[in-house]
């Protein structure tokens, strides 16, 4: 039997994606670097510690650069992604390789150090990531129905340059929003219920709120100026 348009019932047309698993890497592309905002932030007050090992500072800014290369890469994948870009599946599973080597290269110089102790949790968190990016590469390879999804043609894109400016503006500008509006809700919640200041309890409490909104803030400030930079229309690339 066949439908109206000539379509055989029960079948999908032609060109359309068997599922919508080819929109996962994007997000877990987003949830990488919304991790790579937190661990940074949460780092810092280990810069202001001494009498560390050497091996512990060099893995804080190991890890520190790792977390900038992997936001500002990250917010240039989104805006492929965004656009639905023909680029994107091969850019994103050159960036989940580098990732993958990242944090391989961090686990082997973690069992290998005597200043650090084993933890099996920190060993199957990074099994799980390692396992997937690698899915999500396999979700984008050829043949997935990723290229029905990520079809536009080659465009002329705005410059990496521009793309990265407007990044670190957006991360800058939405961090310091998002932290000031967490602080301010947080220190709103503690006054209405009364919460206790006991060893400054409630101060904890509306730093911590800040901090989940520097996060929040810094990733969505990050995603609007590279939406914003790629959202006017563009001409195919010659």
């Amino acid at each position: 039997m066949t439908s109206s348009n000539n379509q055989p019932t029960g079948q999908q047309p032609a060109g359309r994606p068997d599922s919508g698993l080819s929109y996962v890497p994007a997000a877990w592309l987003a949830f990488v670097m919304a991790l790579s905002v937190y661990s940074m932030s949460s780092a810092w007050r280990l810069f202001g510690d001494y009498g560390l090992p050497d091996s512990v500072y060099i893995l804080v800014y190991g890890g520190l650069a790792a977390g900038i290369v992997t936001i500002l890469w990250g917010l240039y994948l989104l805006g492929l992604a965004f656009n639905r870009s023909a680029r994107f599946p091969r850019h994103f599973t050159i960036w989940q390789v580098a990732i993958i080597l990242w944090l391989s290269a961090r686990q082997a110089y973690i069992l290998a150090m005597p200043d650090f102790v084993f933890s099996a949790r920190g060993l199957a968190v990074t099994a799980a990531e390692i396992a997937i990016g690698l899915l999500c590469i396999y979700l984008l390879r050829r043949g997935s129905g990723a290229e029905m999804v990520y079809a536009n043609p080659e465009t002329e894109s705005p410059p990496v340059l521009v793309c990265v400016i407007a990044a670190l503006l957006g991360i800058v500008l939405g961090a310091a929003i998002g932290a000031c509006a967490g602080f301010f809700a947080g220190s709103l919640i503690a006054d209405v219920t009364d919460m206790s200041c006991f060893e400054g309890a409630c101060g904890y409490f509306a730093l911590f709120i800040g901090l989940a909104g520097l996060v929040v803030g810094a990733i969505a400030g990050g995603l609007f100026a590279v939406w914003r930079v790629n959202r006017r229309k563009r001409k195919p690339a010659t």
